[in-house]
C-alpha cells in the first residue's frame, strides 16, 4: 500500500504566510520559505501554497516566491490561487512548482483543466473543490465557500478527472475550521475515483486524520492551523498514525 501523505497548507498574501477564517482577520504566521523548510525537515510529504493576493503586484510577488521556494525546499509543492489560464499555470510551473491547483476558474471554465493537462500532463493538475450541503445536495461553491454554483460535488469531481485532473483536493465548507473531523462518507465516495484524493478541512485531532485516511479512503490529509500553531506537530502526527497501522513515511 502506498504511504499516506501529510500536507501542510500555507496561505500567501503579498509574499507572506497568513492565517484567518475565510480570508478575514488575517495575521502573519511566518516567512513562507522558512516555514516550508521547517515543515519539510519535520517530515511533511508535500506542501501546498495558495496565493490569496488580490492584486497583480501580489501575483508577481507570488511567482518570485515560488522561485525561492523551489531553490530551498526539497519536497514536492503545489501552488494555486488565481490561476485562470494555461499561461498562469505555466509561469508557476516554470518557476519551480511541482503541481498547480485550480478551483474557481475551472468551475467557470472547465476547459481550463483540459488545456493545462494537455500542455503539461495530468500529473501537474490538482482540481480543488469546495462544497456545502444544501437541502441534501452537496453544492460546489467558489470564493472561499461563499458563492454556490449549479454544480454537484460528485458529478463535478468526476468531470474534473475526465478532463485531466490528476488529483482531487476536496474541502467540505461545513467542516472547514470546525476541528470536528471530516465527513468520511463523502471522502469514501470520492475515493472511488481513479485518482488520489486529498482531504481538507476539519482536522482537530490525530484521530480525525487517521479516520479520513482509513474509513474515508483519502490518500492525503491537508491542514493549516494545527501545524502553524504547533497543535499537532508533524512528527507526533506521523508517529501516532504509524502506531495505528497507517502507512506513512517516517
Amino acid at each position: 500500500m502506498l504511504a499516506k501523505r501529510i500536507i501542510p497548507c500555507l496561505d500567501i498574501r503579498d509574499g507572506q504566510t497568513v492565517k484567518g477564517i475565510h480570508f478575514e482577520e488575517l495575521r502573519r504566521v511566518g516567512d513562507p520559505v522558512e516555514l516550508g523548510a521547517k515543515y519539510a525537515a519535520q517530515g511533511a510529504d508535500e506542501l501546498v501554497y495558495l496565493d490569496i493576493s488580490a492584486t497583480q503586484q501580489g501575483r508577481r510577488t507570488f511567482t518570485d516566491l515560488v522561485t525561492r521556494i523551489a531553490a530551498r525546499i526539497d519536497i514536492p509543492f503545489t501552488v494555486g490561487g488565481g490561476i485562470s489560464s494555461v499561461e498562469d499555470a505555466g509561469r508557476l510551473l516554470e518557476a519551480g512548482a511541482d503541481k498547480v491547483t485550480v478551483n474557481s476558474a475551472a468551475v467557470r471554465n472547465p476547459a481550463l483543466i483540459d488545456a493545462i493537462a494537455a500542455r503539461y500532463g495530468s500529473q501537474f493538475v490538482v482540481a480543488a473543490i469546495d462544497a456545502r450541503l444544501v437541502d441534501g445536495r452537496r453544492v460546489v461553491t467558489t470564493h472561499g465557500g461563499t458563492r454556490p454554483t449549479d454544480r454537484e460535488l460528485f458529478t463535478w469531481a468526476r468531470e474534473c478527472v475526465e478532463r485531466g485532473a490528476g488529483e482531487i483536493l476536496f474541502t467540505s465548507m461545513d467542516h472547514d475550521g470546525t476541528k470536528n473531523g471530516y465527513p468520511c462518507e463523502v471522502f469514501a465516495r470520492l475515493a472511488e475515483l481513479p485518482v488520489p484524493i486529498i482531504a481538507s478541512g476539519g482536522a482537530g485531532t490525530v484521530g480525525h486524520i487517521a479516520e479520513v485516511l482509513t474509513r474515508g479512503g483519502a490518500d492525503a490529509a491537508l491542514a493549516a492551523s494545527i501545524f502553524h500553531y504547533n497543535e499537532i506537530p508533524i512528527p507526533t502526527l506521523k508517529r501516532e498514525l504509524h502506531r495505528a497501522g497507517i502507512p506513512v513515511r517516517l
